[in-house]
């Protein structure tokens, strides 16, 4: 069985080597046992149940909430050679017939549905007719009330285990804590799973945060320098997807937008420019790139700050896929966090959900304020836990300079109690520095004691260190009263024992260098550019003939290897990463004359 792993990986994908815990995760499978598996975006899950598909008789039923997802999987793997198909809301009548006679004909090797079409109506009873080898529930933190983006249809799938008890089950996601885990496999029944961790460090990501101030302005310039790479801006609302998109392309930037105001057919249109490169970058909701496959995005920002630790590091995860440099920048401020919990707050959810999410924005919102090593905030908030700093963050290639800041402190204090505790953290700052703001002055402000006691402390070193002595507790946010500012034991220790609150000083923003990346098995440094531009048009005529995404055909990383690599014949060009026999047999004689220069 081994070798036929081995031969399916390299003849049909076009791959030499597994990554991560692949082959692990396929062994368990075929010996018939369930499995959870964690591995980042990009790390490969797919090919953990698309092998196993491959190899074994049988059908596979992959559950995915996506649908972009699923019809390009379908579309890749019809690309090699594997017959697979799709029952979802987007598939017509006379097309859901010809999909139900390959069942029946034996056809099929992998079936992907939707939660909601899987538990319809007597589709269950349906399946126990065919010989089911594997069901794989992806996005599987959707089924557990403490993930990221839980769905309640996803509970319904434990039936799964007691109709199908005989059937492997194999559980994939790309972010799951361990209380999400242990969750997982309750809900899905997973009882005697074994669990697959991959670590959840992405080492060709360099990720920074900055503070929200001149968003627009600050991304400007990094677009400018990233000069013609592709990326993704996450917006926290439509109306500002729209605004970042406007003012990129007042700047000559090609940009454009997505979110779900949009029409259905507006949407598609630009996530298939996007894919096929005719566009540079989308300012989104993070409804988009759910289902993106696209390997050659090189940058992912936050526009705002996201809701959990999980959503965000799912989202960067969307950049760097071909394994380059890849860099992802976060924003955020206190306006981010505030808003953010408003959604929580007036949300329809039960108490437990939003008292989840509520504690899961507090990590989020300390990970942009963190002063140590980022990765290790993240992997020790997964449960992998390190003290070596990752080289790859801003806070190690810049770490923080550490000051005696009580008498900041104190200032702030001081402001809070002769204020009566009434103040927001933006209108405490505004006192300390003595402005001359209306709300201030009708309130009798200015002659309190504290006033402009700060002013000789810019603006934005004031957010910096008010938000520190808010997560070390000198001060607290009562968002119970309209978030504003109150004192806590730690304040009198701080007035009145002259206890030493040490924060960082304000350095405006430390850019993280790009990663250390593993030497690649190819130097694409000497390629041949005027080939690998042929190579690039012929490819996306071909997408465009064919209406898949371009990377379907091949990926950048393939085309490059091949712009390096110039192979004369099919066997040299079967040694390329990503071609295996079925691509060979489609495109290899077009690939070799382009590199003839025919």
């Amino acid at each position: 069985m081994k070798s036929k792993i081995q031969q399916a990986l390299e003849t049909v994908f076009g791959y030499k080597e597994f990554r991560l815990e692949q082959e692990k995760v396929i062994n368990r499978v075929l010996d018939g046992k369930d499995s959870l598996v964690i591995m980042p975006t990009g790390g490969g899950k797919s090919l953990c149940y698309q092998i196993p598909a491959i190899v074994s008789q049988g059908l596979t039923i992959v559950v995915s909430p996506l649908i972009a997802l699923m019809n390009d999987q379908v579309a890749a793997l019809k690309e090699l050679g594997v017959e697979a198909d799709t029952l979802n809301s987007s598939v017509g009548q006379a097309e859901l017939g010809e999909i139900y006679q390959k069942m029946r004909n034996g056809e099929l090797k992998l079936l992907y549905v939707s939660p909601e079409r899987l538990m319809a109506g007597d589709f269950l009873n349906y399946l126990a007719n065919f010989n089911i080898s594997l069901f794989a529930i992806d996005e599987a933190h959707c089924v557990s009330v403490w993930g990221n983006d839980f769905r309640p249809e996803y509970i319904q799938l434990k039936a799964l285990k007691d109709s199908f008890a005989h059937v492997p089950i194999v559980a994939l996601t790309a972010t799951a804590d361990s209380t999400t885990q242990s969750d997982i496999l309750k809900q899905l029944g997973l009882d005697e799973a074994e669990i697959f961790l991959s670590s959840f460090e992405r080492k060709n990501i360099s990720v920074e945060a900055r503070s929200g101030l001149k968003r627009i302005e600050q991304i400007i310039e990094f677009v400018k320098q990233e000069k013609d790479q592709a990326g993704i801006i996450y917006c926290l609302s439509r109306k500002s997807c729209e605004s970042v998109a406007a003012k990129l392309k007042a700047k000559g930037i090609n940009a454009s937008y997505y979110h779900a105001g949009m029409n259905g057919e507006d949407r598609s249109r630009i996530q298939r420019n996007f894919q096929n490169d005719e566009v540079q970058i989308i300012c989104a909701t993070i409804a988009f790139g759910m289902g993106i496959d696209k390997p050659n995005i090189r940058w992912v920002i936050h526009y705002n700050m996201p809701k959990n630790i999980e959503g965000y590091y799912q989202e960067i995860g969307r950049a760097g896929r071909d394994g380059d440099p890849a860099k992802a920048m976060l924003f955020s401020s206190w306006g981010d966090f505030i808003n953010l919990k408003k959604f929580i707050d007036e949300g329809e959810a039960e108490d437990t959900f939003k008292k989840v999410q509520r504690a899961k924005l507090d990590r989020m919102w300390q990970y942009a304020s963190a002063v140590n090593c980022r990765t290790n905030f993240v992997l020790n908030y997964f449960g992998e836990y390190r003290a070596e700093g990752c080289g790859h963050c801003d806070n190690c290639i810049n770490p923080p300079k550490i000051f005696d800041g009580s008498t900041y402190a104190k200032m702030a204090i001081s402001g809070v109690i002769r204020a009566k505790q009434s103040l927001s953290s933006t209108l405490l700052i505004d006192l300390l520095r003595g402005s001359a703001r209306s709300e201030l002055i009708n309130r009798g402000l200015d002659r309190l004691k504290t006033f402009g006691v700060g002013r000789d402390v810019p603006l934005a070193h004031w957010n910096h260190y008010l938000t520190q002595m808010i997560n070390q507790g000198v001060l607290h946010l009562d968002f119970s009263d309209y978030s504003r500012l109150k004192t806590t034991p730690l304040s009198e220790r701080v007035l009145y024992e002259n206890l030493e609150v040490s924060l960082s000083e304000f350095e405006g923003f430390k850019k993280a260098k790009p990663p250390k990346i593993e030497k690649l098995p190819v130097d694409i440094s000497s390629m041949d550019q005027d080939l690998f531009q042929r190579l690039k048009t012929w490819r996306n005529n071909l997408a465009k003939e064919k209406n898949v995404p371009a990377y379907v055909i091949l990926s950048n990383k393939s085309l490059q290897y091949i712009a390096a690599e110039l192979p004369s014949n099919e066997q040299q060009l079967l040694e390329i990463n990503g071609i295996g026999q079925k691509k060979l047999e489609s495109f290899g004689k077009e690939i070799l004359a382009l590199v003839s220069g025919g």
